[in-house]
């Protein structure tokens, strides 16, 4: 990290979706050792308090909002917490997913895709409802949605994530330009598969699949996924919304 990198987020406040653990919580740590102000959304406020306490004894100014994303209330109070605290909104990060269980599409009940489609999309759409106004009204802000690769290539027996997954990206997309006058950018990230706590939803069969798609032959990091993402938050990404960037180890083709 360079010096002029090191507190690229000074002043600024962030609303970081879960956030608890994995890409979620490395994503916020990176934020915050950069100077921003975390607001942590996550499901799990066990681990969750962890997780923020942890942040807090490094000297990051973080609040933890429990709840599911898919509730509007979980959405209006984030985006309440980071206004009421520290008065201003500036970065979103849309990061809680479920990968879902890894069946053939006639083998899973509707339930599931509700399940799946919940945390996937509702959870980015709701969380970009509420937290747009205040950047608008700032005329600053960035949003970067996390999507996948699946969302663009489609992964078998893994219908509900692909689907949901491609949902991000077209909403990214849509979001994008309805504001790209305005300073607020909205941006996509596609991983191939992170070394993450959600390969543990995954059969063995399924994660080696993955794997073997990946060019360079290895899983992702959380801290290549969250080095990109900074950059997306950043005052330097200026000239790019509406926009997918692949971090898949040369899985993606287009």
């Amino acid at each position: 990290m360079t010096q002029a990198q090191a507190m690229r987020f000074k002043d600024q406040v962030a609303i970081v979706t879960g956030a608890a653990t994995g890409i979620g919580y490395g994503i916020a740590k990176r934020l915050g050792s950069e100077g921003a102000r975390v607001v942590l959304v996550d499901v799990d406020s066990r681990v969750g308090e962890q997780s923020a306490s942890e942040m807090a004894a490094r000297g990051i100014g973080t609040r933890l909002v429990a709840g599911d994303v898919g509730e509007e209330a979980t959405a209006d109070r984030a985006v309440a917490e980071a206004l009421k605290t520290w008065g201003r909104l500036d970065i979103l990060v849309n990061n809680a997913g479920l990968g879902g269980r890894t069946a053939n599409i006639w083998e899973l009940p509707v339930e599931e895709m509700d399940r799946i489609y919940r945390t996937n999309l509702r959870g980015v759409y709701l969380f970009c409802q509420k937290a747009i106004p205040p950047m608008v009204e700032r005329d600053y802000g960035r949003i970067v949605n996390i999507g996948s690769i699946a969302g663009k290539e489609g992964n078998p027996r893994m219908v509900p994530y692909s689907a949901t997954k491609a949902g991000v990206i077209a909403l990214t997309k849509a979001v994008g330009k309805e504001l790209a006058k305005t300073g607020v950018r909205v941006n996509c990230v596609a991983p191939a598969l992170i070394q993450t706590k959600i390969l543990d939803q995954f059969t063995p069969e399924q994660v080696q699949y993955l794997t073997e798609r990946i060019p360079m032959g290895r899983l992702g990091e959380i801290k290549e996924v969250a080095s990109l993402v900074a950059w997306l938050c950043s005052a330097e990404c200026s000239f790019n919304t509406g926009a997918v960037f692949d971090i898949s180890g040369g899985r993606a083709t287009y």
